[in-house]
């Protein structure tokens, strides 16, 4: 097994990179966070649909490039470097995978293109409050095909057309795809630590529903769909991770203190060192996860390696990301704390995507009742 990026592969991350590097530098980013009527970049999401990687993992034969899903996960470690302020994840990793692993044909022919084109933003609407939620407590319904009940927070709720929900119908849970831009739907954008990946409550009083996948197994739907996000949200975070080792490197290789460079001390070194231990861990785990997701897709009966691949990079990269960027706010000092330096840009970061899909403690959780499966077997 070659846990890589082949050339090809290669050669797409760094053109994702020189691309990224143009149009989405730290000013891009700010300013999204510091204008409260903007949720994400809008002049950047087109310019990411031009270069077709919102299509990028879907088929040709609904308007995308019919790449694989190591290539997407390549972009996805860029977008997590630059911080796109953009909602790729909930559109590209969450609706298109969810359409295309578990859609009607007339499902993906009518969602596909326009994910593609970069004219549909998706969402995923699970929880509807703090702590985990379960059949019992399930309190969406759908009846006669109409939607009612909250769902809080919602990831990118406030920009998104068409949303994944949760929802009980007859007693059992079930997931379906509804307009959020019908009737029936109220929107609230909430505050959150960051807003570059705005979230929402949903309110939905009568919304039309439509059905996904098969009826009465809306939680297993779920886990598989956020055993495929997983994955592809560890590359960001991986991303992410390393451009917080850069900067720490970059600073204390040029900030002097008592005649030498701080990069000389033993104590910055330490930290640095940490930060690259962890961002390794996490490599490795992510390469694992983007060869059981590319598998899954590939094998017909998917990949038997895919939940516990994808709780280890899950976990690997959410601690690799919180840990590089709260150690690199300390290597920068007084200025890692500042409004101008971009250390925060990171850590808002990094604290979104450990929660967006679960959060580590969840997906500890998942990884050990894998493990405990694979050894009962």
């Amino acid at each position: 097994m070659d846990f890589d990026y082949s050339d090809d592969q290669k050669f797409l991350k760094d053109e994702a990179r020189k691309f990224l590097g143009g149009r989405c530098p730290p000013a891009v980013v700010r300013g999204v966070l510091d204008d409260p009527a903007r949720s994400y970049d809008a002049p950047l999401w087109a310019a990411v649909a031009e270069q077709g990687w919102l299509g990028a993992a879907i088929p040709e034969e609904h308007g995308g490039l019919g790449l694989g899903r190591v290539e997407l996960c390549a972009i996805a470690e860029e977008l997590g470097r630059a911080v796109a302020p953009i909602p790729f994840a909930s559109t590209v990793y969450i609706l298109a995978e969810a359409v295309m692993a578990h859609g009607t044909e007339a499902q993906k022919a009518a969602i596909l293109p326009r994910v593609a084109a970069g004219e549909l933003i998706g969402a995923l609407a699970v929880s509807e409050g703090p702590g985990v939620l379960t059949p019992s407590a399930l309190s969406a319904r759908v009846e006669g095909g109409k939607l009612t009940g909250v769902k809080i927070p919602v990831t990118d709720g406030d920009v998104a057309h068409t949303a994944i929900v949760l929802a009980s119908e007859g007693g059992k849970p079930g997931l379906f795809l509804v307009d959020l831009t019908g009737a029936g739907v109220t929107r609230e954008t909430l505050e959150s630590l960051d807003p570059t990946r705005s979230v929402a409550r949903l309110t939905f009083d009568g919304a039309p529903a439509e059905r996904l996948g098969a009826a009465g197994e809306g939680f297993d739907l779920v886990q598989a769909i956020l055993d495929r996000a997983a994955v592809l949200l560890a590359f960001e975070q991986l991303g992410g991770a390393d451009r917080c080792l850069e900067m720490a490197k970059e600073y204390a290789l040029g900030r002097y203190a008592f005649g030498r460079v701080i990069a000389g001390y033993q104590a910055i070194k330490h930290k640095l060192a940490d930060m690259y231990v962890k961002n390794e861990v996490a490599r490795s785990n992510a390469y694992y996860g983007a060869w059981a997701l590319n598998a899954s897709t590939l094998k017909e009966n998917g990949a038997p390696e895919l939940p516990t691949a994808a709780a280890a990079a899950r976990i690997a990269a959410s601690e690799a990301f919180w840990f590089a960027s709260k150690e690199s706010v300390q290597v920068h000092g007084g200025m890692g704390f500042t409004w101008e330096v971009d250390c925060h840009l990171y850590y808002r970061r990094s604290r979104q995507l450990s929660l967006v899909a679960g959060s580590p403690r969840l997906w500890k959780e998942r990884l050990v009742s894998e493990l405990e499966k694979k050894n009962a077997a």
